[in-house]
């Protein structure tokens, strides 16, 4: 099968799972033996056409205006300008067999190869405006993203979410029939994360030098993470363990408050802002932790949880979305009430008071990594996804052929028209 791939993130443009996601999947699809094709933006000293582990990839910069990304919206049309003519270039040099684009901010590109090319469009919905807000839309750019959204997944012939919520959350936001909706998990490859004594040994002594208690949050600083709620829980940890340090690995725009949080509790030296980290220094840093947690308010899936189990640290995460999911509760890692803070509290100090268990949740939760979260396995469910999506696209083709097509017109909740395929 020949696939184009669009999205906005690609190594080694990643800011969070997504990037992760769609590079683990790209180079699981190609040793399978299938061809593909990624269309993503341009960074800096990165080859605009290459191919990285048997899969090509373009990169392309943003068509002007070129405005800075803090200016979110005229930003992403620019780049969808950049990344829409340079997918319908490759695609005439191919014959792909379907494009599956990687949520919102790619949504324009997609359809413009969906119809310029012909092709069956797959759309991986990776989280949604509305869920990070908590349900509600509080801006006029919330407002457009969410239309977005909503369009991507009418003009989609299929569309894929990472979890059971996350399916739940499109289906009920989009007014999607629940049988166009399919879930694949997040898979990882637990080899990078494997780190011997000594490289732990080097990395706790960067971290929590002369033998300090190590907590580590790795992710975006942004609210729907919680990272709040972690800070808030802090001076009562610091009481129960002497010396405890606190690791925030990632960088976001909810940064400065954070910041600012943490010197109104007087956390001092006791937390520590590493910024965007390396693959090699989030390694090190994970296996070195003494407790991983995931304290998301919103987590469409949490791939973070993943990553600490292949790294052999015992996990805390908040009991939502699809961390739900993910991690059994006193088998594989131990969840609290999202967003309360003495539960995530008391979470940390059963894992930090009881070697044992710690030791037998790192084991169990590596026996379900081994079993449930291989890329192959995502990678051979999203085949036969994009399958379905041709075959589907073949009938209604096939249809279209005996009757004259009608454009169907949508009346939006504002009470705009929209006029489409019905996807």
């Amino acid at each position: 099968m020949q696939i184009l791939t669009v999205s906005w993130e690609y190594p080694p443009v990643v800011y969070g799972g997504l990037g992760r996601h769609v590079h683990a999947l790209a180079e699981s699809l190609a040793d399978a033996g299938h061809e593909v094709t990624v269309v993503t933006q341009h960074a800096a000293g990165a080859a605009y056409d290459e191919v990285v582990n048997g899969v090509r990839v373009v990169r392309v910069a943003e068509d002007p205006p070129l405005v800075p990304s803090s200016e979110l919206l005229p930003w992403v049309v620019a780049l969808n300008h950049g990344l829409g003519r340079a997918a319908l270039r490759v695609a005439r040099d191919a014959s792909f067999d379907v494009v599956h684009a990687h949520d919102w901010v790619v949504a324009h590109a997609a359809v413009m190869v969906k119809d310029g090319a012909g092709l069956p469009l797959v759309a991986t919905m990776h989280a949604t405006e509305a869920g990070r807000h908590q349900g509600w839309l509080p801006s006029e750019t919330s407002k457009a993203i969410h239309t977005v959204e909503w369009w991507l997944t009418y003009e989609s012939r299929r569309v894929v979410t990472c979890s059971e919520h996350m399916r739940w959350e499109v289906t009920r936001l989009f007014n999607l029939p629940p049988n166009k909706v399919d879930v694949v998990a997040n898979g990882i490859d637990v080899t990078p994360w494997q780190v011997d004594e000594p490289t732990v040994a080097t990395a706790r002594s960067r971290w929590a030098p002369e033998g300090r208690p190590l907590l580590v949050y790795a992710g975006r600083l942004e609210y729907e993470k919680g990272v709040h709620t972690l800070l808030h829980a802090m001076p009562r940890l610091r009481r129960r363990h002497r010396g405890l340090r606190l690791v925030l690995a990632g960088v976001g725009s909810y940064e400065p408050e954070l910041r600012a949080l943490a010197h109104s509790l007087r956390l001092g030296r006791a937390v520590t802002f590493t910024g965007f980290l390396d693959a090699d220094d989030m390694t090190m840093l994970t296996a070195a932790a003494d407790v991983a947690v995931v304290p998301s308010i919103y987590e469409p899936f949490g791939i973070v949880a993943l990553e600490a189990a292949a790294a052999g640290t015992p996990l805390v995460a908040a009991d939502t979305g699809g961390l739900r999911e993910i991690v059994e509760h006193g088998r594989t890692g131990l969840r609290f009430e999202a967003g309360d803070v003495d539960s995530l509290a008391d979470a940390v100090t059963a894992l930090m008071s009881d070697e044992v268990l710690a030791r037998r949740l790192v084991r169990e939760a590596r026996e379900v990594l081994d079993r449930e979260f291989r890329w192959s396995s995502a990678a051979e469910r999203i085949v036969g996804i994009h399958t379905r999506a041709i075959r589907e696209e073949r009938a209604l083709q096939a249809g279209r052929a005996t009757s004259a097509h009608r454009p169907l017109h949508v009346v939006l909740p504002d009470g705009n028209l929209l006029t489409g395929d019905s996807g």
